[in-house]
């Protein structure tokens, strides 16, 4: 059984570990999950019931919830000070967009909150105004003709274009404000796999696209030029740094990098801690599925999902936490399922096997800058840490 500590993890560092929340109601494991602009004060969700959903992390009140929640549930290097908590609070949920025909697996809001773009298995890039619930533009004229959509992201002034990159290998850009045209104004084709996560620089004069086939292909749309850095394995999260300067690369050979973006050095790898030693033994991995790693506490920490779940007997997944400049492991947090536990499944040897959180996305508050982060996974709940 692991054993982690959500309270302390040498003692010394004040990273969030406090569950503030968790947000119910979706059908299905949730792919996205974002924070509205700064302030950040609402959390988008993005799920494979089809659906979109806005919280405020927030519970109405203290009474919302029968059980009160300090830290998650279970300890790293010390036995739990406390029995498990049993229901966290809920969050209140203000709003569901429905317009998606497939699975939703990439949000982006808007500097201004007003709109938010989504993408999918739909081969279309919608965009959303907030307030009505109501698709404003489905962009899928000359758009992408196979498969997902698997990133889409806001880029140039005032938002004014859509960035999408999918399985059909191409990254897309959509003029927002051309009333008369749906078509991408821009067509990148070099990748030879699916493209899976996005990047833009500040100034949005840059565009970055991670990929199947190991690149990360960063493009000067204004000069014209392309830069490509190649990585042991499929690149599966990108998170830019707020100066652009450097970039959070993970890839599915179980590594985090941080990169260099003027050289193209490596000045840190993150993952493999097993425990308050290093050892590698029950450590972190990634080496088949999307996980989404990003910078979190003013850029202090590289924190990231979990492909594996808790090896423990409840379904609880994981989220791992290191320090930005050091590469040491800070946390590792149990992210629970949610009310009712870890669901029971038939596995192909008619054998009931229990069904464990995947921790597939992260997100943190106010661009990595803010007091709390959220994530969610394959028991579709999203759990939301801020400070004790």
């Amino acid at each position: 059984m692991d054993v982690y500590d959500n309270n302390t993890f040498n003692g010394k560092d004040d990273f969030p570990r406090k569950i503030l929340s968790q947000l119910l109601g979706s059908h299905g494991p949730v792919h996205a999950v974002t924070y509205s602009a700064s302030p950040g004060t609402y959390i988008l969700t993005g799920s494979a019931d089809r659906s979109i959903r806005l919280y405020n992390p927030i519970p109405a009140s203290p009474s919302s919830s029968t059980a009160t929640t300090t830290t998650s549930s279970t300890s790293f290097i010390t036995k739990p000070s406390q029995p498990p908590s049993t229901t966290p609070p809920q969050g209140r949920l203000i709003q569901t967009y429905t317009s998606h025909g497939y699975e939703v697996l990439s949000l982006s809001v808007s500097s201004s909150n007003a709109t938010f773009a989504s993408s999918g298995g739909d081969r279309a890039v919608f965009l959303w105004d907030v307030s009505t619930a109501t698709t404003i533009r489905r962009f899928s004229n000359q758009g992408h003709t196979t498969g997902r959509i698997n990133s889409v992201i806001f880029a140039g002034v005032d938002d004014s274009l859509l960035i999408s990159g999918g399985h059909d290998t191409t990254v897309r850009i959509w003029d927002v404000r051309s009333q008369s045209s749906s078509r991408p104004v821009q067509v990148l084709r070099e990748a030879k796999d699916g493209i899976t996560s996005l990047a833009v620089s500040p100034g949005g004069a840059e565009v970055l696209a991670g990929s199947v086939d190991g690149r990360v292909r960063t493009y000067d749309v204004r000069m014209g030029r392309l830069v490509t850095d190649v990585f042991p394995g499929a690149v599966t999260s990108l998170c830019l740094a707020r100066d652009g300067k450097t970039v959070l690369v993970g890839s599915l050979d179980s590594k985090i990098r941080l990169m260099d973006r003027s050289n193209g050095q490596c000045l840190r790898t993150y993952g493999g801690d097993g425990n308050a030693n290093g050892d590698a033994a029950g450590g972190w991995t990634n080496k088949e599925i999307r996980v989404q790693s990003v910078l979190g506490g003013g850029e202090r920490w590289v924190v990231a999902g979990d492909e594996n779940g808790a090896e423990n007997s409840n379904g609880e997944g994981r989220v791992w936490a290191w320090d930005l400049l050091t590469g040491k492991l800070v946390a590792k947090l149990g992210v629970p399922w949610g009310p009712g536990g870890g669901k029971v499944v038939v596995g192909r040897d008619g054998k009931e096997k229990e069904r464990k959180n995947v921790v597939s996305c992260v997100a943190w508050k106010d661009g990595g800058f803010g007091n709390q982060f959220c994530v969610g996974g394959t028991s579709g709940v999203v759990t939301v840490y801020g400070e004790a």
